[in-house]
This record gives structure tokens, sequence and C-alpha cells, in this order.
């Protein structure tokens, strides 16, 4: 993992932080372990979704977010393909109005 950190700060319900609390020390870690293992996890499933894959995609088609935002969702190999298909999309797009 990277050494590079970012502090972020949010509220969460007082039973969800409880519940950390108590398995941080059961396992012997801190809050902050705990919490960034369960964003971790949460995120690598979320985005081996597939209908939350096709909802990124369509951002990203909509030029909602950015390249850089959609490799750091999706993987540099995902998102690599995304860009060839939007680029394609696009160039169909113009062909077919061309041809209006």
């Amino acid at each position: 993992m990277s050494s590079d950190k970012k502090r972020v700060q949010f509220r969460a319900p007082h039973r969800l932080i409880d519940r950390t609390d108590a398995l941080a020390e059961v396992l012997g870690e801190d809050r902050t372990n705990i919490l960034v293992t369960a964003l971790r996890e949460y995120l690598q499933e979320a985005t081996h979704d597939d209908a939350l894959t096709q909802e990124i995609a369509a951002a990203y088609y909509d030029d909602e977010i950015t390249f850089k935002q959609l490799k750091t969702l999706v993987g540099a190999e995902e998102a690599a393909n995304l860009r060839v298909l939007k680029q394609q999309l696009d160039a169909d797009f113009i062909d077919e109005v061309a041809d209006a």
C-alpha cells in the first residue's frame, strides 16, 4: 500500500463505529485499519459488479467523469477498452450525422 495518505473526515452512525471499535480491539488493530480495509473491499467488489460498471461507463461516455477517474475505478485495461469503445461510438455518431 502506498505511504501517500489523505486525511478524510465523515460522520457515521454510533452503532457502526462501536462495532468497528469492537472488531479493532478483537483484532488488535486500530479503527482506521478496519475502516480502510472495509472500504477497499467494498470498492473492489463494487467495481466488479456489472450493473455498476455499466453506470461507470455511461458516466464516462457522457463526460461526467474523466479518463483518470475511470481508470481509478475500473483499472487500466478496462478503462482502455472503454476509451476505445467511446472513440468508436463518437466516430459512428459523426458518420451517422454526416450521412443524414
